[in-house]
């Protein structure tokens, strides 16, 4: 059981004969601190070394690569899990926040065509402690690197959030408790899963909900997300209104731009209606390219065009900037980059 894997009753008693204040002051020490357990100063050094020693205190994560863009503001993580699996995290800083981009599963069943991490197919769930370190590492490297407090967490990394619900939903209960993180800067997003979205409307956690739907009617939709097939357009909004009514959230649909796919007139239009319905602010995504997709991104001044369509048919969009470009942006390709290069150095030797 790594660390993170504990609430606060357990590690107590993973401490065992420490006095109880001990248990707080490694929690507010991880926590609090973002210091890895063995390294607490606060503690006395028997302790540290007991800890350093014990499994059940470990942390399960290690990082095989680390690439960075933007003078220094954007920097991914490629992580190990402790059965080999591997995944991404990317931290954003911004003028006024620094945003984690955080991963939920090993890969993604969603099948969503374009998608680095759906090309690469489906491995298993992340564990609450696995979501839960990410968190830590990042929030770590923005106060000791960044100077900055992490502040914003945007579950648009690998896999499908509300497919891996339980895990996902007790890990943000703990960053809003003990990473003091505001349920209001997180953001989740889903290609549309019904049921989880009914559940997380129950959840009273405030949180920002975004839609990847990158297609306005059902047939272009199943084709670009299969999922479609499954939660269709018109269910999908009867759930979102409920969301927004029992949330009292915005609404945000993720539409990635490819070019003579989605971008044109008539999508602007259709997108619109279903914008307008929920009061949803649109996010334009110039499409980073991948390996199994042979269409490339909307050009520029296409992605301002229908910007500006969507304007003058009452929707508020914006165009997401493309952080990290030359770093293997989408989720996915650093994986993807670094399988390649292992199989190359094996196949030299």
């Amino acid at each position: 059981m790594p660390f993170f894997d504990l609430d606060p009753a357990q590690l107590a008693e993973v401490l065992g004969s420490e006095p109880n204040y001990r248990a707080k002051q490694v929690w507010q020490g991880v926590y609090g601190m973002l210091e890895r357990p063995a390294d607490l100063t606060t503690l006395p050094k028997n302790l540290r070394s007991r800890i350093a020693d014990d499994p059940r205190l470990e942390l399960s994560l290690s990082r095989v690569d680390r690439i960075t863009s933007d003078a220094g503001k954007t920097i991914k993580d490629l992580w190990q899990l402790a059965d080999g699996r591997q995944v991404e995290s990317v931290l954003m800083a911004y003028s006024d926040r620094v945003t984690l981009c955080v991963s939920s599963q090993a890969g993604c069943a969603m099948g969503c065509v374009f998608c680095a991490t759906g090309q690469a197919g489906f491995f298993r769930h992340l564990t609450r402690a696995e979501i839960l370190e990410q968190v830590f590492h990042a929030a770590a490297l923005s106060k000791h690197a960044l100077g900055k407090r992490l502040s914003n967490l945007v579950f648009m990394g690998m896999g499908e959030p509300m497919a891996n619900y339980d895990n996902v939903v007790a890990a943000i209960r703990v960053i809003v408790q003990d990473f003091g993180i505001s349920a209001r800067h997180i953001t989740l997003s889903t290609v549309g899963i019904i049921p989880g979205i009914l559940r997380l409307a129950q959840e009273g956690l405030p949180l920002s909900l975004a839609v990847s739907i990158h297609a306005a009617n059902n047939e272009k939709r199943t084709a670009l997300v299969p999922m479609n097939a499954r939660y269709p357009l018109e269910d999908l909004m009867e759930a979102l209104q409920h969301y927004r009514t029992r949330s009292n959230r915005r609404i945000s649909f993720e539409w990635a731009m490819m070019a003579g796919i989605n971008d044109g007139v008539q999508d602007a239009i259709e997108l619109a209606g279903l914008a307008r319905r929920l009061r949803a602010h649109v996010n334009l995504i110039p499409l980073n390219p991948t390996p199994a997709w042979d269409y490339p991104g909307s050009a520029p001044e296409v992605v301002r065009e229908f910007r500006d369509h969507l304007g003058a048919l009452g929707v508020n969009a914006t165009i997401r900037a493309n952080r990290g470009n030359q770093i293997a942006a989408a989720c996915g390709q650093l994986q993807a980059q670094v399988s390649r290069r292992a199989k190359a150095v094996a196949k030299e030797h």
